[in-house]
């Protein structure tokens, strides 16, 4: 008989069709396990796979008395309260880098779009504006990247990538992260150092309590009115009020975010505002990336069940 799998996070029945050749599969379907199945079907449960950001505390874990293993669909898992779980003996596992490309190219794209205002070059011609020859002060020529200082705040895996292509484009390119990385890149001390010296920021950091909220109005203030700041992290690394202010105020220039504070409700101030680019949280999802994510997903649980550490295992501490 297969071993069972809760799947604790709501996901799109394609993804999850290699766990079902494998294992059986309780989806709760993003709702909690306990409102759609019985504490019986519940209770062999040693291990289930989540979204990173999906909370997932103590007492959720206590409700499955037999778990072993929160298995993170994806790089992230800020959601899972890593003191309950190791305190409980759960081992805690993620997809590592599997979606770092497809995230530093929509990293690019956003800052792209952001930068030579491509939403607003849409509209222009669609509207009929451009035959016209109606002006438009979106229109006006904007800094290209040649010579652009851009910062990366997190040099992980994405960060890495996403410096490397923005290196390609001629830019210069500096970062800040909690320890120096041998990469060709200049490297500033503190955010606020990265944030004076950019007019672009690209942030990359993993959530955490000490990163939330970490740029704040002052940071987005230090990148002046030509600054841009692209988020393809977590919303909570963003203050989104003070952001929405910035952009409204015209202290910074323009944003492309792939993420939120509070997913999937977008507030009706970014929306309205021309000098964003807006996309639902794609970063990671290609082809390659799901593929890359559900191998590391198969390899976790593989492992766990065979009783032997986990290959993609989050070191806690």
């Amino acid at each position: 008989m297969p071993d069972k799998v809760l799947i604790y996070s709501r996901f799109p029945k394609s993804v999850m069709g290699r766990f079902a050749e494998r294992f059986e599969l309780l989806d709760a379907a993003g709702k909690s396990p306990h409102e759609v199945f019985s504490a019986e079907e519940l209770a062999g449960v040693r291990a289930l796979v989540t979204a990173g950001g999906t909370p997932l505390d103590g007492e959720a874990m206590d409700r499955l008395p037999l778990l072993g293993a929160i298995i993170c669909y994806g790089t992230g898992y800020d959601g899972v309260d890593l003191t309950a779980a190791a305190r409980r003996g759960i081992a805690i596992g993620h997809s590592p880098g599997a979606n770092a490309s497809s995230v530093a190219d929509i990293a690019m794209i956003l800052m792209l779009a952001a930068t030579r205002r491509l939403l607003a070059a849409d509209g222009y011609v669609r509207s009929g504006d451009w035959a016209a020859s109606k002006p438009s002060p979106m229109m006006r020529p904007q800094a290209g990247l040649r010579g652009r200082r851009i910062g990366v705040f997190g040099m992980g895996e994405i960060g890495r990538k996403i410096a490397a292509r923005a290196a390609a484009f001629e830019a210069e390119v500096g970062y800040f992260s909690r320890s120096r990385h041998e990469v060709p890149h200049q490297y500033f001390p503190t955010l606020e150092a990265l944030a004076d010296w950019c007019s672009v920021l690209m942030i990359a950091v993993r959530a955490s309590a000490e990163t939330h909220h970490v740029v704040s109005a002052d940071i987005l203030k230090r990148l002046g009115e030509d600054g841009c700041v692209v988020n393809i992290a977590r919303g909570s690394v963003i203050d989104q009020a003070a952001l929405v202010a910035a952009l409204t105020d015209k202290a910074i220039a323009g944003a492309g975010l792939d993420v939120y504070e509070r997913e999937p409700h977008t507030p009706d101030a970014l929306t309205a505002l021309p000098n964003v680019v807006l996309t639902p949280h794609i970063g990671g999802h290609t082809l390659e990336a799901h593929v890359a994510m559900q191998d590391c997903v198969l390899a976790n649980l593989t492992a766990f069940f065979a009783g032997q550490p986990l290959p993609h295992q989050v070191k806690v501490g």
